[in-house]
């Protein structure tokens, strides 16, 4: 009998619920402007003429690894776009704000679950200041870029983001396939981590496509979602565990194995490109640019934050430094841009000559 009690109170605290708020309440508590939501909408188009090539401009997505100071990323977002105004004829900024981090194992797992950064798990919270946070980053003028990670928390954020990625360790899943293909705005799929791009192109040919799914509808509640097709999926290289990807080599090879062209490139300077040291990032960056010519690489992105590397949560952390991966700091950023917005423009008075 005690054992029957003891297995009846593990699985009554292993049943434990927080409810949260439903994605209309929270739309409803943090909305959108209409102004704001034309701007998204124009955002998304120009990244979809940018990934057609209809948009001469090089995609940077660029920001910390994941978020975890609004005041810190609200002042990157202020730099950012004081620097867009500078190089737009060349460039188009989105800035990456991920609200997420996907876990090996066990670990931090972003702002909207543990905004405290305390293991106190404030779900609510985390859902109120992720969405808060990037209005106000919307409020400056620049699209906004996150990895969908949790198909629960799509709904609390669709109208918002202008970009979203697919990681290297859920390229394969079926869920997030559907998903894209019910999001408003492109999404790009990254190539496993053993370097192999079929389960990228895959996922492209599958988010294309409409689909009917179970999800978590306006209202919180289970329902079927009826989708129409992502608008433009594309491949993100992101390197492989032996190593990078991202020369005109490898995308030759890949062009080769594959029937047709290969989708619209955006290539991720860091993770295995980069052999995961963030100081590498510019010259990958600088390579890619030299070489646009002879591929189709329409964007890039970079895991950048004010100050270099990274660090441990603790009770005394530097201001503006990723708690998660390594990041390029913001004047090293700042120079290779304004670097690779002048050999842009060079590259277009060559092609006009």
């Amino acid at each position: 009998m005690n054992a029957l009690n003891t297995a009846l109170q593990q699985a009554q605290q292993t049943a434990q619920e927080t409810s949260l708020s439903s994605p209309q309440q929270l739309k409803t508590q943090l909305p959108l402007s209409a102004a704001l939501n034309l701007q998204i909408a124009e955002q998304r188009q120009t990244i979809q003429k940018i990934l057609s090539g209809q948009d001469h401009r090089l995609m940077v997505i660029t920001g910390p690894c994941s978020i975890h100071d609004p005041i810190a990323v609200l002042e990157y977002a202020e730099k950012l776009k004081q620097l867009q105004s500078k190089v737009a004829d060349q460039i188009f900024f989105v800035m990456r704000a991920y609200i997420e981090k996907p876990r090996t194992t066990v670990g931090w797992k972003g702002f909207l679950y543990d905004p405290m950064l305390n293991g106190s798990s404030n779900m609510q919270l985390g859902l109120e200041q992720s969405r808060a946070l990037y209005l106000s980053i919307i409020e400056k003028g620049l699209p906004i870029a996150s990895e969908i990670l949790s198909p629960m928390a799509t709904a609390y954020f669709d109208d918002l983001l202008a970009w979203g990625a697919i990681g290297a360790r859920t390229s394969e899943s079926q869920i997030h396939r559907e998903i894209s293909s019910h999001m408003p705005f492109s999404i790009g799929f990254k190539n496993g981590t053993d370097g192999s791009i079929q389960i990228a192109l895959d996922a492209i040919q599958s988010a294309t496509n409409p689909h009917q799914f179970m999800g978590v509808g306006q209202q919180g509640m289970a329902c079927m979602l009826h989708s129409t097709g992502n608008p433009k999926p594309h491949l993100i290289l992101r390197g492989a565990n032996s190593g990078p990807n991202y020369d005109i080599t490898h995308i030759r090879q890949m062009q080769d194995k594959v029937k047709g062209e290969l989708p619209a490139l955006v290539i991720d300077c860091s993770h295995g490109n980069s052999a995961k040291n963030p100081l590498n990032q510019p010259e990958v960056l600088l390579s890619i640019v030299e070489e646009r010519a002879q591929s189709n690489v329409c964007g890039v992105m970079l895991e950048s934050y004010l100050v270099d590397g990274h660090q441990k949560i603790s009770s005394d952390m530097v201001y503006g430094q990723s708690v998660t991966d390594g990041c390029l700091g913001w004047e090293k950023t700042q120079q290779v841009l304004l670097d690779i917005a002048d050999t842009l423009r060079m590259h277009a008075i060559q092609r006009s000559a």
